[in-house]
C-alpha cells in the first residue's frame, strides 16, 4: 500500500504475510462457485487467485502517524507463537519489527496499540518472546482494548485456556500484567479525528476505527469486512463470526454508510493495493482500489 494521507495523518501498512489462503466456502460457509462466479472478473487477480481459486488475504498492521502520536492498529500473528492448528501461523520468524523500523518507527516510539478485536491474528505482535517470557513488544505504548471485547474473551479463557489458539495467554494477558492495557468504551475518542465505533457480530466487542482530518476520512474496519467478495454478498459472514446474523447487519450498515463516499476503507485483510472505496453496483456493491 502506498502511504495514504488523511489530512495531517499519515497511514502506512506493515505486512506480515499476503497469500492465497482459504477456499471461499471455508471462510464463507454460504459461498458457492456459482454465487462467486459472476464477480470473478473484478475479484481476480487481486482478491481471488485465478490458479487455485483461493481467497487472497493479507495479514498486516496499519501505522497511523498524527502530529501528536504514533499508533499501531492490529498486530497480526506474531513470531514464535505456538499455533499448531494453523501451520501457516505456527512458530513464525518474520521481519515485522525490521519492516516497521524501515518505515521510520522503532518499537519504543509507538504510543498506542489498538486492536479492533482480540482474535489470534490481530494480537500477535502485542508481545514478543524475551528470555522465555512474553513481554509487551512496544514498551512505551498504551494498548487500547474495548472493554466489552476484553471481558468476553476473559470469560472464554476461564472456560478454555486454549481459547483463540492460546493467544489470550501469550498476547493479551502479558500486556495487562505489565500495566500497559487501557480498557475503553466502544465509542472512545483517542484524539481529535480518531474515534472508535461499536461494530458487534464478528465478536461481541468488535470495533472500527474512524480517522478524519481536514476534508479526508478513512475507516479501519478490522474483520467487519473480511474480503472484497462481501461487497457483492454482504450476507456472507465468516465462519469465525461469533454472531453471524449480527455480523451481517453490522457489515451491511457499514457498507451502506460508506458507499459512494470519499471515505477510504482500510480493511484488516484486503491484499495489495489495500486502500479503496465502496461503490454501488446494480443491487450490490464493489470495492474500487484507490488510485
Amino acid at each position: 500500500m502506498k502511504t495514504l494521507n488523511i489530512g495531517e495523518m499519515r497511514v502506512d501498512r506493515v505486512v506480515e504475510s499476503e497469500l492465497p489462503i482459504f477456499e471461499p466456502n471455508f471462510l464463507f460457509p454460504d459461498a458457492t462457485s456459482e454465487t462467486l462466479d459472476p464477480d470473478r472478473h473484478w475479484l481476480e487477480p487481486n482478491f481471488v487467485d485465478p490458479e487455485t481459486g483461493k481467497l487472497i488475504m493479507s495479514f498486516h498492521s496499519y501505522v497511523v502517524r498524527t502530529p501528536h502520536h504514533t499508533i499501531l492498529v492490529d498486530t497480526c500473528v506474531g513470531n514464535d507463537k505456538n499455533r499448531p492448528a494453523r501451520d501457516f501461523w505456527h512458530q513464525l520468524k518474520n521481519p515485522y519489527l525490521d519492516d516497521l523500523a524501515r518505515m521510520g518507527v522503532r518499537a519504543e516510539e509507538v504510543d498506542f496499540v489498538m486492536c479492533t478485536h482480540l482474535h489470534v491474528d490481530h494480537v500477535g505482535w502485542n508481545t514478543r518472546l524475551v528470555d522465555g517470557r512474553w513481554v509487551p513488544t512496544f514498551p512505551n505504548a498504551r494498548y487500547v482494548f474495548a472493554r466489552e471485547e476484553y471481558a468476553f474473551w476473559e470469560a472464554q479463557r476461564a472456560k478454555d485456556e486454549e481459547v483463540n489458539h492460546g493467544s489470550f495467554d501469550d498476547s493479551v494477558l502479558p500486556v495487562v500484567e505489565h500495566g500497559q492495557a487501557v480498557m475503553v468504551e466502544s465509542d472512545h475518542a483517542m484524539e481529535d479525528g480518531i474515534w472508535l465505533s461499536a461494530a458487534p457480530g464478528h465478536t461481541p466487542g468488535n470495533i472500527v476505527i474512524n480517522l478524519e482530518s481536514g476534508n479526508d476520512s478513512a475507516v479501519m474496519c478490522g474483520d467487519t469486512i473480511h474480503h472484497a467478495a462481501q461487497m457483492a454478498h454482504p450476507e456472507w459472514s465468516s465462519r469465525f463470526c461469533e454472531d453471524p446474523d449480527l455480523s451481517q447487519q453490522t457489515r451491511r450498515a457499514l457498507i451502506e454508510q460508506l458507499a459512494d463516499t470519499k471515505t477510504h476503507l482500510l480493511a484488516a485483510h484486503f491484499p495489495t493495493p489495500v486502500a479503496g472505496h465502496i461503490v454501488r453496483h446494480e443491487n450490490a456493491f464493489r470495492f474500487a482500489a484507490a488510485t
